[in-house]
């Protein structure tokens, strides 16, 4: 958290309050924050730098800048506030982008786990996180065939497969486990033995949940909020994910909880039976 639509709808915040702002100054206090360059130059060649756009691959944000490009991972509770003024700094704030006109974009983060990257013009495809990243859970991008093929090729439980992002971006607890839902598979069933049309009814399923939660605007889970401060509500169609004990809305089976590679996972044990190999 946040995953792929939470990000998307961040992204889409960012573009509404800072895109064409021009940065006068940069405060981290926090330095882990920033994986590259050192600190002094990442503050520096930020100076006097236009937000041209936002854009995301993944669960990664990708500011394009007039020379560079920062690629932004909020990780499990990073998030961007924006204020129209100065403002105290709480001790979760790590990085401050001061702009021109006064305004100021602050990187929040309470676990500090997140991480800025500042690459030249151009560079950021080749940001190692980004490399390793599978298609987009877009029709156009996620071709069946190459899906097919990688689910051949593993005997790992589905569930963490489809978290580990190399073979498709941006799906992480509270998704995998409504799209496994969705397609009626148990979230331990071997990779590679699952069928052609099953499959088939996964990939499906991925783009048609991912689609409708960028929609909402992302779920909100505990405190989330995206940058214009506003919570998803995709929280209010969740199937399973949260809903230990409620009746499965396609069955009426009491939905359980159980850990799947130390993730807590949910799940209808009637509609989503493990198959024997």
């Amino acid at each position: 958290m946040p995953e792929l639509p939470e990000v998307e709808t961040v992204r889409k915040g960012l573009i509404s309050l800072v895109k064409g702002k021009t940065i006068a100054k940069v405060d981290v206090y926090w330095p882990r924050i920033i994986e590259f360059p050192e600190i002094e130059i990442f503050q520096q060649q930020l100076i006097g730098e236009t937000i041209e756009t936002v854009d995301r691959r993944g669960k990664y944000l990708i500011f394009h800048f007039t020379h560079y490009e920062m690629v932004s991972h909020l990780r499990m509770e990073g998030k961007y506030e924006y204020f129209d003024q100065p403002r105290p700094l709480d001790k979760h704030s790590h990085v401050r982008f001061i702009f021109t006109d006064g305004t100021e974009l602050i990187y929040h983060d309470v676990r500090k786990f997140g991480r800025m990257a500042l690459l030249k013009k151009g560079m950021a495809k080749e940001y190692k996180g980004l490399l390793q990243l599978g298609p987009e859970p877009i029709d156009e991008d996620f071709d069946l065939l190459n899906f097919k093929q990688q689910l051949k090729k593993s005997s790992t439980m589905i569930k963490p497969l489809l978290l580990n992002q190399k073979i498709v971006a941006g799906l992480g607890n509270i998704y995998v486990d409504e799209v496994l839902w969705l397609a009626k598979i148990h979230p331990e069933q071997p990779a590679d033995t699952l069928s052609a049309q099953t499959v088939r009814r996964l990939r499906v399923a991925i783009i048609e949940v991912i689609a409708k939660a960028k929609e909402a605007g992302g779920t909100t889970i505990r405190t989330y909020l995206n940058a214009l401060g506003e919570a998803g509500h995709f929280q209010q169609e969740l199937h399973v994910y949260g809903q230990t004990g409620i009746p499965c809305s396609r069955c009426g089976t009491p939905i359980i909880k159980i850990k799947v590679a130390q993730r807590g996972t949910h799940l209808c044990p009637h509609c989503q039976k493990l198959k024997k190999v």
